[in-house]
C-alpha cells in the first residue's frame, strides 16, 4: 500500500475541485414580486404618480410651446392698424392669433377710447388668467416630487418592520432568507420613491423656466402695445 502511494501520492485520495459560484441574477419584476405584497402596493402608487408626472409634463410642455409662438410682424401690424384707426383689423388680427400675447392685445384694443390706467388694468387682468391658464396642474408635479420620496420612505418603514418581526419570530436563530422579503421592500420602494421624486422634480422646473419665458414675452409685448398707446399722436 505505502508502495502504491509512492507511485501514486492521489490514490485513495479524493481529490477537491473548486466549483465556480452561480451568480445569480434578479430581474426588475422578480425585485419588486420579491417585496411581499406591502412593496408591491407601494411601487403601485409610485408607478401610477410617475405615469401622471409624465402625462403633465408633456401636456403643458406642447401647451407652453403653442403658447409662445407668435408672428414676428405681429406687433408691427398692430401698430399700423391702431395708427391709422383701423381697430376692427387689429381685433381681426388678434383673433387670428390663438396666443397669449394676442389676447391681451386684443383685450387691450378693446378699451381703446378709454384712460391708458384702464386699457393697462384690463390688460393686467386678462394676464392673470393667461398665467393661470399655463400653470394648470403644473404644481401637481412639485407635489409629486415631494410626496414620492416619503412614499417610498414609507416603504422602507414598513420593509424593516417586517425584517423586525422575521427576527422576534425566529426563537434567537436568524436567517437571512427570512429576512429578504422585508429588505427587499425597504430598498425598493426607497430606490422607486427617488426616482419618481427626482423626474417629477426636474420637470417641474423645467416648465417653471418655460413659462417664465411666456411670461416675460407676454410683458414684453403689452408695455411695447402701451407705449404705443401713449405716444403723441
Amino acid at each position: 500500500m505505502l508502495y502504491a502511494l509512492f507511485q501514486d501520492p492521489t490514490a485513495g485520495v479524493e481529490v477537491l475541485t473548486d466549483e465556480e459560484p452561480v451568480k445569480k441574477t434578479l430581474s426588475i419584476i422578480e425585485l419588486i414580486s420579491s417585496g411581499g405584497l406591502a412593496g408591491q402596493i407601494i411601487i403601485g402608487i409610485l408607478f401610477i404618480l410617475l405615469v401622471a408626472a409624465l402625462y403633465i409634463y408633456f401636456e403643458r410642455l406642447f401647451a407652453i410651446k403653442a403658447a409662445s409662438h407668435i408672428d414676428a410682424n405681429f406687433m408691427n401690424q398692430i401698430k399700423d392698424h391702431v395708427s391709422e384707426g383701423k381697430i376692427d383689423s387689429a381685433q381681426l388680427l388678434c383673433s387670428q392669433q390663438d396666443t397669449p400675447v394676442s389676447r391681451l392685445i386684443g383685450k387691450g384694443i378693446s378699451r381703446i377710447g378709454k384712460p391708458l390706467e384702464d386699457i393697462n388694468t384690463a390688460i393686467e387682468n386678462a394676464a392673470r388668467l393667461e398665467v393661470y391658464g399655463l400653470e394648470k396642474n403644473v404644481s401637481v408635479l412639485a407635489t409629486i416630487s415631494g410626496a414620492a420620496p416619503m412614499i417610498g420612505f414609507l416603504g422602507t418603514v414598513i420593509g424593516m418592520i417586517l425584517s423586525i418581526f422575521e427576527i422576534a419570530n425566529s426563537g434567537g436563530q436568524i436567517d437571512i432568507k427570512l429576512l429578504a422579503d422585508g429588505l427587499y421592500t425597504a430598498m425598493t420602494t426607497t430606490v422607486a420613491g427617488l426616482i419618481v421624486g427626482i423626474v417629477a422634480y426636474i420637470t417641474y422646473n423645467h416648465l417653471v423656466v418655460k413659462t417664465d419665458k411666456v411670461v416675460y414675452q407676454m410683458e414684453s409685448n403689452s408695455l411695447e402695445f402701451l407705449d404705443h398707446l401713449n405716444e403723441p399722436i
